[in-house]
């Protein structure tokens, strides 16, 4: 097992969020994440059920001054390397080098043009193309032998590229290729452990990337409400495990059953909302473990023991609901008032929101 670094000692990890470009508000959206005391915001590269998410970032880059921002994630098969490589590198040129490019297998982004998620071979070919694009390269194709010949002249630093995974073959894929690593496989301590050392297992010694994780959050004074306002998110990454060939973190016989319920019955007109047939397969007890959901002060203890794992990055995903936009304005407010407070204060130091947050 590979020695990890625990987040203890540093100054904690980055609070990201996760979300998508919802047309005419990425310049808003990232302002508030500023000033709520975010680290990053992402936005998905999904272009059936969201607006462009290289666009909306680089209008992100405009409205604000510190924050990273992160295309959270792209795929190999709707964008060729050399067009994505050129889009992120304009993003790091419009922030002035806060940009950086996620990628996986794909999901939604595929499966509304009828595709499969990408084979692993074909994702980390593609992975292996960028990292050439984006250093300055060419990537050797054959037949084919043209960088981008701009890139050097925007004088800023190369983007880093962040894999997402889930699954063995991707997680190895990540510590092989990528400059930072964000596993995928739920909120459950063990799992994220176990995807952790998964990558610390396949990268080279002495170099594992930054680690991260996409953690689906929900902090309600009402355990019930929380867990209502996580079910879409949650059951859009709980039916990753059982996409083709993804294997993944070890689960339980009663989360074994759940997540092929969940693939088997997947609704993609219901992708991420709480009304997909799909969320009907979800249990409280499964949504209890694969979301970090509750009281604030539950949340607080649940994120601050994943990131004492080692993980450098938390990305989170906001419950939604939209029968509860009181609760789900509630819900963001404890997030940004108490939650991100109380991770800083356990990590000593970093920075708090410089407005209240939400209502």
């Amino acid at each position: 097992m590979a020695e990890r670094s625990p987040t203890a000692g540093r100054a904690g990890p980055e609070i990201w969020r996760a979300s998508v470009h919802v047309p005419g508000q990425a310049a808003a959206a990232a302002a508030a994440a500023e000033r709520e005391g975010f680290d990053g915001l992402s936005f998905g590269d999904t272009q059936h059920l969201a607006a462009d998410p290289f666009v909306g970032l680089a209008l992100a880059a405009g409205a604000t001054e510190r924050l990273q921002l992160m295309i959270g994630v792209t795929n190999p098969q709707t964008r060729h390397p050399a067009v994505t490589a050129a889009a992120i590198a304009t993003v790091q040129l419009a922030s002035a080098g806060r940009a950086v490019l996620g990628v996986g297998r794909g999901d939604s982004s595929l499966a509304h043009l009828g595709a499969r998620p990408a084979p692993v071979d074909d994702t980390g070919r593609f992975v292996e193309q960028l990292q050439a694009y984006l250093r300055g390269d060419a990537p050797g194709t054959p037949g084919q032998n043209s960088p981008l010949i701009w890139l050097p002249a925007a004088g800023q630093p190369k983007v880093p590229v962040d894999v997402a995974a889930t699954g063995p073959r991707m997680l190895a894929l990540g510590a092989r290729l990528a400059d930072r690593v964000t596993v995928n496989v739920g909120a459950d301590p063990s799992r994220v452990a176990w995807a952790l050392d998964a990558v610390g297992d396949a990268a080279p010694p002495g170099d594992v990337p930054s680690l991260g994780a996409y953690l689906v959050v929900a902090a309600h004074p009402d355990p019930a409400v929380a867990r209502e306002l996580a079910r879409g998110p949650v059951g859009a990454y709980a039916h990753f495990p059982g996409m083709p060939g993804a294997g993944g973190a070890p689960l339980d016989e009663s989360d074994r059953r759940v997540v092929e319920a969940v693939a088997r019955d997947y609704d993609l007109a219901g992708h991420g909302r709480h009304d997909g047939r799909h969320v009907a397969h979800l249990t409280d007890d499964f949504v209890d473990r694969y979301a970090v959901v509750g009281t604030p002060d539950r949340c607080a203890d649940r994120l601050a023991g994943l990131a004492a794992l080692g993980l450098d990055r938390l990305l989170l995903v906001e419950g939604a609901d939209p029968r509860l936009p009181d609760d789900q304005r509630r819900a963001h407010h404890h997030l940004v008032t108490d939650v991100l407070p109380a991770l800083r204060a356990r990590a000593g130091g970093g920075r708090g929101p410089t407005a209240p947050g939400g209502g």
